[in-house]
């Protein structure tokens, strides 16, 4: 058989393994399901040698693991790296998923349940076609290295200094990320950029227990409307951000990236109607996409303090807290940009409160890959001729921070490959992804592959 008829013909059991691995509820950002987390290392150990490869085993990182592996038979032609990560996003709310996350169900050509797209489906889908390749012509036609990491959704805390000491066993000529996805169905894109991500957390202490709002306010600070002022003086009038320092290391948008990125097609209504707003915000002098593409943002992630059930208790709260992550473009470092924010609260604090930061693990470099990448030049024509179309290239709003590690420690770009779809509800309830994508993915991994070869 060749590759496509041996997929084809293992497509069943391939489905039904990746029931098993979204199964395990691996959620990095919870420490009640560490030993899950280590339980997904170990299903990608074996499954990485149930498909031939070598040297695979678990390596420890100070915090979540890595899963190793490779196959080196391939002589001078180029070692690649492939990446991807187990560790899945926590699922509340419950209430609105059909079935529970960890039991996943086949709905119509869907796999659902959390972590089927982002990243159990995408990074499963490599493995498996390596397996194809190596039972059907007997080897690879490229080196390969696995990276798999289990805390990519908690910002890969560790990674940078993890690579940093295990250099030499992840030296590759290019890294190959599952961790993405396609502009659609019909239309194939490359990602060009990822921004960066940091993140804070404000703690506003007032009195030492909460008061009687009529005995004591209007005479103590309160901690709430402290932190809503801190908050809000974090933005100026034009939705650009108010923290001394924050721009100084943004490298502006060039026009040719201007028009790369006003040709993709953009329906403003439809963008607001699928997300119930009346209208777009955002900094003066940008489109909505430039926004979300090109420009570093800040954002409060939650907040809390105070009464916060049903009804009313008259309580001036002793604590108010905030959650604030930072989206980074080119050049920006994400422990800067923590120390700026640290320095602006600490400078607007008023008397009355202690003010207190805590630096957040999530913290990762922005990362460009150059449109003329040889692995995006491999990975554009096999693209082009599976969908029968270009790529866009696109930029995308999230982050991988891996991607900058590798950059750094490695030596090394990262061409993004994944095949997840913009409408399954990555770290929404009943995320899904597409078994029509899982077994494109396998055919443009080995083609890939072949492409990088030449």
């Amino acid at each position: 058989m060749n590759f496509d008829q041996h997929a084809d013909a293992q497509q069943a059991q391939y489905t039904a393994e990746l029931l098993d691995f979204v199964r395990i509820p691996s959620i990095s950002a919870l420490p009640e399901h560490a030993d899950d987390v280590r339980q997904a290392a170990a299903w990608v150990v074996n499954r990485l040698q149930q498909a031939g490869m070598e040297h695979v085993r678990i390596m420890e990182t100070g915090g979540h693991p890595v899963v190793y592996g490779d196959w080196l038979h391939a002589g001078d032609q180029p070692v690649i790296l492939i990446y991807g990560h187990f560790d899945v996003q926590p699922v509340d709310p419950l209430d609105l998923w059909t079935r529970p996350p960890f039991e996943p169900w086949i709905d119509g050509n869907r796999v659902v349940g959390r972590g089927a797209s982002d990243n159990k489906g995408n990074m499963l889908a490599p493995i498996v076609a390596l397996e194809s390749m190596l039972q059907t012509a007997g080897r690879l036609p490229v080196n390969v290295k696995f990276c798999f990491e289990g805390q990519e959704e908690i910002g890969s805390p560790q990674i940078s200094d993890f690579l940093a000491q295990a250099k030499d066993s992840f030296a590759s000529d290019l890294a190959v990320s599952s961790d993405g996805g396609q502009w659609s169905a019909d239309t194939p894109s490359l990602t060009l950029s990822l921004r960066g991500v940091c993140g804070i957390q404000i703690n506003v202490r007032g009195p030492s227990r909460d008061l009687h709002s009529g005995s004591y306010g209007g005479a103590v600070q309160n901690p709430i409307h402290v932190l809503s002022t801190l908050l809000a003086d974090m933005h100026n009038a034009d939705g650009s951000v108010a923290v001394a320092g924050f721009y100084d290391e943004v490298v502006p948008m060039t026009e040719a990236e201007r028009r790369d990125t006003a040709r993709i097609p953009f329906d403003e209504d439809e963008y607001r109607e699928d997300l119930g707003i009346a209208a777009v915000y955002g900094e003066e002098g940008y489109s909505t996409r430039e926004r979300t593409w090109h420009r570093p943002t800040l954002e409060v992630n939650g907040i809390w303090g105070g009464f916060q059930q049903e009804g009313i208790k008259t309580v001036l709260p002793s604590m108010a807290h905030a959650k604030i992550t930072c989206r980074l473009v080119a050049q920006q470092d994400p422990a800067t940009i923590r120390r700026l924010l640290q320095r602006h609260v600490e400078m607007h604090a008023p008397a009355g409160v202690e003010v207190a930061i805590d630096y957040l693990t999530m913290n990762g470099k922005p990362y460009t890959i150059p449109r003329d990448h040889w692995g995006n030049e491999a990975a554009r024509t096999v693209l082009r001729d599976l969908y029968g179309q270009e790529p866009y290239f696109t930029r995308a709003g999230g982050s991988i921070p891996i991607c900058g590690a590798f950059r750094d420690h490695l030596g090394i770009y990262t061409v993004n490959f994944g095949f997840g779809l913009p409408d399954e509800q990555a770290h929404s309830p009943n995320e899904f992804f597409r078994l029509a994508s899982f077994r494109r993915s396998q055919t443009a991994f080995c083609r890939l592959l072949h492409a990088l070869a030449r």
